[in-house]
């Protein structure tokens, strides 16, 4: 009877088991694996030849047959090296007969058969534990991810030979000592910037302050060398911590995209991605030909931050417009459909025009209006419709730099005020999917964004002067939730109605509609 040993794979962001299924029988030697495998996976053979040779074992000198079930899924990587070699040795009968049973394994090896470490240690664990796996042995190097995970012993490897070893009962490897995690981790954001660095603009301040307390989309505009991007940087120093949910969505996004800190056992922080704009579309959305999280999905439950905004490719930019609606992407190739996570906040800085001066009381715009217009149609109505937020960020004068005097509210104040209209929306949300203000949907809306008579008349003023799209009734409505949130009120009143339809139009946002 052949060997099998269990494994799984990553196809995107879901996880698949992979039975893998050894025979040795009489005939040349030499090995065959069947069964959909990528290059890597059909350059294992010698990989594993030498491993198991160079770890004191023998390696079988028959025929040798491979099938990694099931056939007709594509299987990427060279995580599937250790249990193919832990197959050909328990069908050689170097194994005890029940070493492996109810075990799975991941693991690449190297020519010295050392356990090298693989990408995507952390979901594949978690989803073999939610299979019913008891005993599953990973890499050395990936076990500081999955001390999270509780339901399992889970054994670290660093070389083949150790581990035989083991499975002979000939050495004890410790099973990975499961760390209890509380429900919410406060630890702070690292940040270059904090709101009491940043001399006056207290508009913007305000804006990134319920951009962050409801997950709200923001643009900055104004003249080069204004503190767009300071405004932008100072936004970690306000973010409230990942609950441990979100922590460990994050991670698993990390650990896919093989971008997890050593060492690092759980994000904590919200991520905070700065975007140059020459990135390409598949860079920040994610794919190729084996599909991987872009950009936005690394920003998952964090910030994505694009400066320059209209120097990026239009196409680039409006790959954006589905993900900021549904909070995941989707991505069609070749191999098959993926589904990333994206539930990140877009904060957008740019300049006014080509030459950054258009409106600046100190310099004149030099620009053609063929250029204005050529610059302007960069960015997309649809995609400037998904954005809550607009605050201009002018230029200050020179004794407002210099100033020694107060800086006015903290980072450290501003962030305990977020949190609190963030508890505040957890309540609220308690059974939804769902935790900030920005992700609501109709009913939500209906529910909780109720309006008294005097809101409803302001609103449709509004409305029969600006000629506001029915998303930008809904966002200015979550915007106006928001605030309310942070003036500690149960209900939407006229200034805080008033407030969020201020930041909705910008002198860039009329200019892009218009172009």
């Amino acid at each position: 009877m052949p060997a099998t040993i269990t494994s799984a794979s990553v196809f995107g962001f879901e996880c698949k088991t992979i039975h893998i299924e050894v025979d040795i029988s009489a005939g040349l030697p030499g090995m065959s694996i069947v069964g959909l495998g990528d290059t890597s996976v059909q350059e294992s053979k010698e990989r594993i030849r030498s491993a198991i040779k160079n770890s004191g074992a023998e390696y079988p000198r028959k025929r040798k047959t491979v099938n990694l079930a099931p056939a007709d899924l594509r299987k990427y990587g060279p995580s599937f090296d250790l249990p193919i070699a832990l197959g050909l040795l328990h069908q050689s009968k170097q194994l005890p007969e029940n070493a492996l049973a109810n075990t799975a394994v991941i693991g690449e090896l190297a020519l010295s058969g050392e356990v090298r470490s693989v990408q995507g240690a952390l979901p594949l664990v978690a989803y073999l534990i939610q299979e019913g796996y008891r005993k599953i042995i990973i890499p050395h190097s990936n076990a500081h991810e999955v001390t999270i995970l509780p339901g399992a012993d889970i054994f670290p490897t660093t070389n083949l030979a150790e581990l035989v070893a083991h499975l002979r009962g000939e050495l004890l490897i410790k099973p990975v000592t499961y760390i209890k995690r509380r429900p919410v981790l406060q630890s702070a954001p690292a940040s270059p910037w904090r709101l009491e660095d940043i001399q006056g603009h207290a508009e913007a301040k305000r804006v990134l302050t319920i951009a962050a307390a409801g997950g709200h989309n923001v643009l900055l505009s104004g003249p080069p060398g204004t503190g767009k991007t300071v405004l932008a940087q100072a936004l970690q120093s306000i973010l409230p911590p990942l609950t441990l949910q979100e922590s460990i969505e994050t991670t698993k996004v990390y650990s896919i995209a093989g971008k997890l800190p050593a060492g690092e056992q759980l994000i904590t922080a919200p991520p905070f991605r700065g975007i140059h704009h020459t990135a390409s579309t598949v860079s920040l959305i994610g794919g190729g030909s084996i599909p991987r999280p872009g950009e936005i999905s690394l920003a998952h439950n964090g910030v994505l931050f694009l400066d320059e905004l209209l120097e990026f490719r239009r196409g680039t930019l409006d790959a954006l417009r589905q993900p900021l609606e549904e909070g995941t992407v989707h991505l069609s190739r070749a191999a098959g459909n993926v589904t990333f996570p994206a539930n990140f906040m877009l904060i957008a800085a740019t300049n006014p025009c080509v030459c950054g001066f258009a409106g600046d009381p100190v310099r004149a715009c030099i620009c053609t209006p063929s250029q204005l217009q050529t610059y302007h149609k960069k960015l997309s109505g649809p995609l400037l419709d998904r954005i809550d937020l607009h605050v201009q960020v002018p230029r200050l004068p020179l004794h407002e730099l210099r100033s020694e005097g107060s800086l006015g509210i903290t980072s450290k104040e501003v962030r305990n005020e977020i949190m609190r209209a963030r508890k505040v929306q957890a309540k609220r949300f308690r059974h939804r999917p769902f935790v900030t203000n920005a992700k609501m949907h109709g009913t939500e809306i209906n529910t909780y964004c109720a309006l008294d008579n005097a809101s409803q008349h302001l609103l449709k003023a509004a409305f029969a002067a600006s000629h506001y799209s029915g998303r930008a009734y809904h966002r200015i409505l979550k915007v106006a939730r928001t605030i309310a949130d942070l003036n500690n009120k149960a209900n939407i009143s006229q200034e805080h109605l008033a407030e969020a339809i201020r930041y909705r139009a910008g002198k860039i946002a009329n200019s892009a509609m218009d172009a």
